[in-house]
C-alpha cells in the first residue's frame, strides 16, 4: 500500500524559510515522479513543483527562484525547500507520487502559515 507522509510545515514570518519533507512507503520510490501541490483557503489546488526519476525539475512561476524540490532515493523522501516565504504562500502543501500503471497517490498535507 502506497503511503505518503508530509512533515515540516508550521508558522513562519514573511521572508523566512521552511523545508517540507514527504516520506514514501509501499512503492519503488526511485521510479516515481514526485510533485508538490498546495491549496490555499477558498482557492483551487495549485501545482508548484515536480522532480522526475531522472531528477529533472520544474516549477510554477509563483515559486520559481524561491523554492527548490529535491529527492533522496535512499531515504524514499522528497523535499521542498522554501525560502523568502510570502503571506500568499500560506496553504496546505501536498506531495504526490506518480508512476506508470498506477493511480496518483497523494499525501494528507501539511499546513504552512506565513505571517505578514
Amino acid at each position: 500500500q502506497v503511503q505518503l507522509e508530509e512533515s515540516g510545515g508550521g508558522l513562519v514570518q514573511s521572508g523566512g524559510s521552511l523545508r517540507l519533507s514527504c516520506a514514501a512507503s509501499g512503492m519503488f520510490f526511485s521510479i516515481n515522479t514526485m510533485d508538490w501541490y498546495r491549496q490555499a483557503p477558498e482557492k483551487q489546488r495549485e501545482w508548484i513543483a515536480t522532480i522526475t526519476s531522472g531528477e529533472n525539475t520544474a516549477y510554477a512561476d509563483s515559486v520559481k527562484g524561491r523554492f527548490t524540490i529535491s529527492r533522496d532515493n535512499a531515504k524514499n523522501t522528497v523535499y521542498l525547500q522554501m525560502n523568502d516565504l510570502k503571506f500568499e504562500d500560506t496553504a496546505v502543501y501536498y506531495c504526490v507520487a506518480r508512476a506508470p500503471g498506477r493511480r496518483d497517490n497523494w499525501g494528507q498535507g501539511t499546513q504552512v502559515t506565513v505571517s505578514s
